[in-house]
């Protein structure tokens, strides 16, 4: 069973920054993507950033609303993916959860795990 461990969120003025880190673990698993998502209040659960691994290349994407904002970073090797947030709005404000998609063997089928949801709050 893959477990998500995820650190950072809080409070913060506008055009502040935050920055959350996530960590999977939990025996051999291969990490297809890693990525962060978030959920506002009676809302859906929406994409923030996804990073996908693809061998030798790293693949990218962001929500419109974050980019040129936030800056998502995975690395496979320590199985972690942090999510830099910049210039942060009020509309940021949310609980952000961390996802990612593994294979448990080659060739294998992929699974999905989700972590706890960390709060972001951005208020003055």
């Amino acid at each position: 069973q893959v477990q998500l461990v995820v650190s950072g969120g809080g409070l913060v003025q506008p055009g502040g920054s935050l920055r959350l880190s996530c960590t999977a673990s939990g025996g051999l698993f291969t990490i297809n993507t890693m990525g962060w998502y978030r959920q506002a209040p009676a809302n859906q659960r929406d994409l923030v950033a996804l990073s996908t691994s693809g061998g030798s290349t790293e693949y990218t994407e962001y929500a419109d609303s974050v980019k040129g904002r936030f800056t998502i970073s995975m690395d496979n090797a320590k199985k972690t993916v942090d999510l830099q947030m910049n210039n942060l709005k009020p509309g940021d404000t949310a609980v952000y959860y961390c996802k990612t998609i593994v294979r448990l063997r080659v060739g294998g089928p992929y699974y999905q795990y989700w972590g706890q949801g960390t709060q972001v709050t951005v208020s003055s």
